[in-house]
């Protein structure tokens, strides 16, 4: 069976060097920690929905979302066929320094943690991966 993927964004927010992560509290990530994100509504861009999924998880109001990454995801059932398949668009946004994240929507609970704090928690690969590219994209700009 071919699946259809659906469109889905996230959004990463960094301050001095930690990613805010929520809880998921529903499919396909359920209890995993991510970047606040979800699914496309009808007619939505990508940069819509990650702001959108976003305020809505962390009551922060982010802008100016940049394209980070994206991921073609699939979840495959026991017998193999695929029961979940999303096309990821992950952007890093901004927000005020000062605005406080609280868990809302499908967030359980949420926090700041560094990329060695990640690698501990349940994450989905593409977090972490997301995660440590921008590590190590800092750590080259501050050795230059």
């Amino acid at each position: 069976m071919i699946s259809t993927a659906k469109a889905a964004s996230s959004a990463i927010l960094e301050r001095d060097g930690r990613f805010l992560l929520v809880l998921r509290r529903n499919p396909p990530s359920a209890d995993m920690y991510a970047f606040p994100g979800g699914r496309a509504e009808p007619g939505e861009t990508p940069e819509q929905t990650a702001l959108r999924e976003f305020h809505e998880e962390t009551g922060i109001p982010a802008r100016n979302p940049r394209l980070f990454s994206s991921y073609d995801l699939k979840t495959h059932a026991a017998d193999g066929s695929v029961s979940s398949h999303f096309l990821l668009s992950v952007f890093r946004v901004d927000a005020d320094p000062d605005a406080v994240a609280e868990a809302a929507d499908d967030a359980a609970a949420l926090g700041w943690y560094t990329v060695e704090e990640i690698r501990q928690l349940p994450v989905p690969q593409s977090v972490l991966e997301c995660a440590e590219r921008l590590e190590q994209d800092r750590f080259q700009a501050d050795s230059t």
